[in-house]
């Protein structure tokens, strides 16, 4: 599977700890959910980075007391019609202020790519090498936006009044 960060494809660092297996020391890795909520404590402690595997079918409130522990999470899209992650993305990023990898997984499709990255993911699991040439491309296409997101991105209006006030306060006389 490829990873796409950064506008570019990018090797995984983080290991995918199952339910039962044991969690090696010194390596970054991916728990699901349960195991993060059942062993938190030992979690916590590792000296590694530690993210989660998030289904779209849990709440996020659930996951916020240890969001500040968390270097990552991955959020799951099990099908293309499913956009509950999209959601979760946002309060992630806007309510619990997450600064952490937010990562998707699952059903990443190219033509969902740019409204995954707008809601706030900045990583990517992609099947095909195709599909992480062409999100790697839509990521350079597109440069202004009319609706404010997650990404942080100055949207249109706010860049035409920054360009209109800017020759105003070079013209204005100093005080």
């Amino acid at each position: 599977m490829r990873l796409v960060k950064g506008g570019r494809v990018v090797e995984d660092r983080f290991v995918r700890v199952l339910d039962e297996a044991p969690v090696p020391d010194g390596v970054p890795v991916i728990v699901p959910a349960a195991r993060l909520l059942a062993d938190a404590a030992e979690l916590v402690r590792r000296e590694a980075p530690t993210g989660v595997l998030w289904p779209n079918d849990r709440r996020i409130a659930e996951l916020a007391p240890h969001l500040d522990r968390l270097a990552l999470v991955a959020l799951v899209f099990p099908h293309f019609k499913d956009g509950r992650a999209y959601s979760q993305a946002r309060q992630l990023r806007e309510r619990y202020c997450f600064g952490g990898e937010l990562r998707a997984t699952g059903h990443v499709l190219r033509d969902q790519f740019l409204f995954m990255q707008r809601a706030g993911f900045d990583c990517f699991e992609v099947k095909k090498d195709a599909d992480a040439e062409a999100f790697i491309e839509a990521t350079r296409r597109f440069s202004v936006f009319y609706q404010p997101t997650a990404d942080g991105r100055t949207v249109a209006l706010r860049a035409r009044l920054a360009r209109a006030i800017a020759p105003r306060r070079e013209r204005a006389p100093a005080r």
